[in-house]
């Protein structure tokens, strides 16, 4: 089974997820309060440890669904990482990776937990299977490693789109939930042919 990498783009054509909170939304505003500043904090280190498993696949003999999909998460999250760290440069806010995180989302009561604690944050472990394994192996690895990690980043999303005020980042969560739930999809559907 091919993928064609447009499948991964197409963000909108997904129903709401089922993790959305049916609550409503906190007041949109253009100021930014810690939920929309935690929230890019963390997204932005998350989409760093998925950019850093497509470099371990890509260009590798990992066949071409798993190259076309590594390709698209590289430059779909490099392009939202750079809109995040942006915007928490205008809101001077740190860019620098935090260690502990999801405090914005009340863990810990609010006091956040660990970076490795993260939901879908991989294991370290995990990543040294990833760089070691070969051929259709790595891809069914980064297959589900991807999914995980995609499912942790839409319950953030998810979160963020219900408590976050400012409307840019309402709007980013929710295509992150669309898109990366449309991309979980497809990883199940890849993992259950050509890479089970």
């Amino acid at each position: 089974m091919s993928v064609n990498r447009r499948n991964f783009v197409t963000a909108g054509v997904l129903a709401p997820s089922t993790l959305l909170i049916n609550s409503a939304y906190a007041a949109v505003t253009n100021e930014p309060t810690d939920v929309d500043i935690g929230y890019c904090q963390d997204m932005t280190v998350h989409h760093l440890q998925a950019l850093a498993m497509c470099q371990r696949v890509l260009g590798r003999d990992t066949g071409s669904a798993v190259q076309a999909a590594a390709a698209e998460v590289l430059q779909n999250q490099a392009m939202e990482v750079g809109q995040m760290r942006a915007w928490l440069a205008d809101w001077l806010a740190s860019t620098v990776p935090p260690t502990v995180v999801m405090g914005w989302m009340g863990a810990n009561q609010g006091q956040g937990m660990p970076i490795a604690n993260m939901p879908g944050y991989a294991s370290d472990e995990a990543l040294t299977e990833l760089s070691t394994a070969t051929g259709i192996n790595r891809g069914r690895k980064w297959l589900e490693l991807m999914r995980d990690h995609h499912e942790g980043g839409v319950t953030m999303a998810a979160q963020a789109e219900v408590l976050a005020s400012s409307e840019k980042v309402i709007r980013l969560a929710k295509g992150q939930v669309a898109s990366q739930s449309y991309e979980i999809y497809q990883y199940e559907l890849l993992l259950a042919g050509q890479y089970s």
